[in-house]
């Protein structure tokens, strides 16, 4: 049992259903397995599944627990600040793969 901690400008999805939500309403939540640490109140850059930058987003909460069937794992929420345009999810995808996403060294 231990803390991982996250990259600091990395949010990433794995499920597309919390991804739609934070996008439609403005705020969502997103569940990750383990124990990790987000920096709260901090902008950070949102990810797809398939690792596309999408948005800036602000995470407001971040809770690590053991749920009910005895699993460790974090709820995240956060709020839109606003959707990258083209040109800025672009770069932003290039740069993610090149230092989070691509092949380890």
């Amino acid at each position: 049992m231990g803390f991982q901690t996250e990259f600091n400008s990395v949010c990433k999805f794995k499920s597309a259903q919390e991804l739609f939500e934070l996008l439609e309403y403005g705020r969502g939540k997103m569940v990750k397995s383990g124990f990790r640490v987000f920096p709260t109140g901090q902008k950070v850059i949102a990810y797809t599944p398939d690792n596309q930058a999408i948005a800036i987003v602000r995470i407001v909460a971040s809770i690590a627990e053991i749920n009910f069937q005895g699993e460790e794992v974090t709820q995240v929420e956060m709020e839109l600040i606003r959707r990258l345009n083209e040109e800025e999810a672009k770069i932003q995808t290039a740069l993610a793969f090149e230092m989070f996403f691509g092949e380890q060294a």
